[in-house]
């Protein structure tokens, strides 16, 4: 039997009848699913980390389509912080990324990166769930493990710092609750955000999302910390808490 087609980046097959093609470039996608038209028509924070890190990517490789192969990067290293945390030389080596590729997303994050180092005033802003999520869900949705993490911030609600708490099942056994508020007291933060990814991708909050919420808020009151939120992060969605008035007097 002949080996199957693959079709590159730059060409359709030329016979439409042969064999199905192992996937179909992104340029010939309806624009309407294209992350560049996409960002353009409805602004970055409409699209998925996968696909912003296509539009850095630019395209995919043999038999790969660029969203593909962002995808993979994502899964493989854990997320948006593993690529993050990854050498230049270790994104060399994944395929379809090499070093011209490595080099730009180094340079994508580097550049996320100082905008969180910025100055007080200019730093991000929470005002709804959604701020939150946009922040968060580059992180935290295409984790493979429950990740919890803090968002701290001021009394004018920017963001001063973000820290992982925690890896593992979030519940009141596991968890301990002083650790969630520990950064907050040392930065002398007056409110935060606390988020957690669900890997199944299903954002729909758990008895035991509750019930640590529940104990999050009391214990904030404690500490005169507020507890603005609970965000859960899935794919593509979320769910607060807060809205919802889960765990929230």
């Amino acid at each position: 039997m002949p080996p199957r087609r693959v079709v590159r980046d730059s060409a359709l097959p030329s016979d439409p009848a042969a064999d199905a093609p192992a996937y179909l470039a992104v340029k010939y996608w309806p624009a309407s699913e294209q992350p560049r038209e996409k960002l353009e028509a409805f602004g970055a924070g409409s699209l998925a980390t996968p696909e912003l890190l296509a539009i850095i990517l630019r395209v995919g490789r043999a038999g790969e389509s660029v969203l593909a192969v962002a995808q993979r990067l994502l899964v493989q290293s854990g997320g948006l912080a593993g690529v993050d945390r990854a050498s230049l030389a270790e994104l060399a080596k994944v395929s379809g990324i090499g070093r011209v590729k490595g080099i730009e997303i180094k340079a994508a994050l580097e550049l996320g990166r100082r905008l969180m180092s910025l100055a007080p005033e200019q730093q991000p802003e929470i005002r709804t769930p959604d701020d939150a999520y946009r922040l968060l869900q580059p992180d935290m949705q295409y984790l493979t493990r429950e990740h919890l993490k803090t968002v701290l911030l001021n009394t004018k609600n920017r963001v001063q710092y973000i820290e992982t708490v925690y890896e593992g099942s979030v519940n009141s056994a596991n968890l301990r609750i002083a650790e969630v508020f520990r950064e907050a007291i040392r930065r002398d933060c007056p409110q935060l955000i606390v988020a957690h990814n669900h890997p199944s991708g299903d954002p729909t909050p758990s008895p035991e999302d509750v019930g640590v919420t529940r104990q999050l808020v009391e214990a904030g009151k404690l500490l005169d910390i507020a507890v603005l939120d609970h965000i859960v992060v899935g794919h593509g969605h979320f769910v607060s808490l807060k809205q919802r008035g889960l765990g929230f007097s």
